[in-house]
């Protein structure tokens, strides 16, 4: 499905409220300031999106559900996809579709639907990050991970979480739709009271996953998230410029996006000297 359309990259959680979405948000937005590419979020929570939230926005104008129709028909554009999403403070290059905000319509998404939907974003951004939390009965989950070129699970240190929720999903269930437990990377949070009891070597044996990165929230992350600052924090903060940025690096060199050094290249000056150069070259 993706061989002419963009990179699609996709987590998914082990456990619910563990920070899957906003290590996903973190990779995108790492990935966008560092590309300077057209990058598009899609948060296909069908039963528990927060983004908005995080982002400081209380009700978005358009969100996953508002699509159904132009989903079932078949008939979304990137022209249409490309007013649905909103960009991102700071970072206009990253635009996000936000998730489902009718939970009891979860379970009427269909597999068509949702590859219409992906397929769509492939035409429409250079790269497509797609958060899908930590619920595998929806359509939403298994289309996003079969159809994804790299596939993220997220997981914290705890025990129940990488033990006996990670390896009830990924070894159990994922094969079921032809994905075994090599084709998913990791990501670790170890949060704030975390006993780093547990190494990410003994995560990924445990889940028979591979290590992509680890990442460790403080208390002013959550405080960020609950005052609708998350992008600032990104953006903005110390901690906030570092999260996830090993992780997104790995992931442009395994999808062979470019660099750019965006103080430089998005000023008008060097837009201009650019031209100037080659014309005089030509």
């Amino acid at each position: 499905m993706n061989a002419i359309s963009a990179p699609f990259i996709a987590f998914v959680g082990t456990t619910p409220n563990i920070g899957t979405t906003a290590t996903a948000f973190a990779t995108a937005f790492r990935i966008a300031e560092a590309s300077g590419r057209q990058v598009g979020y899609l948060c296909l929570h069908l039963k528990s999106a927060k983004l908005h939230r995080y982002l400081g926005i209380a009700e978005p104008a358009v969100t996953l559900d508002k699509l159904r129709p132009e989903l079932a028909s078949g008939s979304l554009t990137p022209d249409k996809l490309s007013r649905a999403v909103q960009t991102v403070r700071g970072m206009p290059n990253l635009h996000v579709l936000f998730g489902n905000m009718l939970r009891d319509q979860a379970e009427f998404f269909t597999p068509e639907e949702v590859e219409h939907l992906i397929r769509i974003a492939g035409q429409t951004f250079s790269i497509v990050v797609i958060d899908v939390g930590a619920y595998w009965d929806n359509a939403a989950t298994i289309c996003a991970l079969r159809e994804s070129d790299s596939r993220i699970i997220v997981t914290t240190d705890a025990l129940s979480h990488f033990q006996e929720d990670g390896k009830r999903w990924i070894s159990q269930v994922s094969p079921l739709f032809g994905l075994s437990t090599e084709q998913y990377d990791t990501v670790v949070i170890y949060p704030p009271w975390s006993t780093g009891g547990y190494r990410m070597k003994d995560i990924c044996k445990e889940m028979g996953t591979a290590k992509l990165g680890e990442i460790r929230y403080g208390h002013s992350f959550y405080a960020q998230l609950d005052s609708g600052h998350y992008d600032h924090w990104l953006k903005e903060d110390p901690a906030g410029k570092t999260a996830m940025q090993e992780s997104a690096e790995q992931l442009m060199d395994r999808h062979q996006i470019r660099r750019i050094t965006p103080t430089i290249a998005v000023q008008p000056w060097y837009r201009k000297l650019l031209a100037h150069r080659n014309g005089a070259s030509s």
